[in-house]
């Protein structure tokens, strides 16, 4: 009676995706012992590899499968491959952490992109462009506030965050009203409405052209495979 071979006394598989048998071809090939037999093995299993992949064969893919088969290796590999195999301190080495572009803003319902325009207000000649550009970003900071909190907000509190992210330099002026908080949640309500119809009506559209195809005996486009 043979013996079973459990997964925890088998040999690590470098990159699971690709299965223990791919791992045991590569285990093999480092043991041929002349080079252009180790390098034509190789060339095979690349094609083994390459037939597991849905990706299309092109040449960033190929170098990939190359990449993939050095690192199944263990890096052991000494062959005549088209491409040069990574570096296995690159490959171990563990990446740089993300740094979060909103980290520092102070509003974030505003986002980065309103204190890029606030600056370019900033850098403007006093002016009526000035004053115009003023009006449309604090009109802008009311609707991303309501966007983000659909409860009513006060003017004053738009004045103030303006004042705070512009630090002092944009000032609205006297007498200047924004647009009105009902008439600002109408529209958003209604790009709502209207995106969602919109979706509906493609959902639609399309599952009716699949199905006249399917009357038709043609293939959608979802089936329709390039020749």
């Amino acid at each position: 009676m043979s013996s079973v071979e459990y997964n925890t006394t088998r040999d690590k598989l470098m990159i699971r995706e690709y299965g223990r048998n791919v791992q045991k071809l590569v285990n093999y090939a480092i043991s041929i012992e002349d080079k252009n037999e180790r390098t034509q093995f190789c060339h095979f299993i690349i094609q083994v590899m390459g037939q597991m992949q849905t990706q299309k064969d092109g040449g960033d893919n190929r170098r990939k499968l190359w990449d993939h088969l050095y690192i199944i290796s263990d890096f052991k590999l000494d062959i005549d491959a088209p491409f040069e195999a990574p570096e296995k301190d690159s490959y171990n080495k563990k990446p740089q952490p993300l740094e979060y572009r909103n980290r520092d803003l102070r509003y974030k319902q505003y986002g980065k992109n309103i204190e890029l325009i606030i600056q370019k207000a900033i850098e403007l000649e006093e002016g009526p462009e000035k004053d115009a550009l003023t009006k449309i970003v604090a009109n802008h900071l009311k609707k991303l506030y309501l966007n983000w909190n659909r409860d009513s907000v006060n003017d004053e509190l738009i004045h103030e965050h303006l004042r705070i992210l512009s630090k002092g330099k944009l000032k609205l002026g006297e007498g200047v009203t924004l647009n009105s908080t009902s008439d600002i949640l109408s529209r958003l309500k209604h790009r709502k409405v209207t995106h969602s119809q919109n979706t509906q009506k493609n959902s639609h559209a399309s599952s009716r052209y699949s199905n006249s195809n399917k009357k038709k005996g043609r293939p959608s486009n979802r089936t329709r495979v390039n020749k």
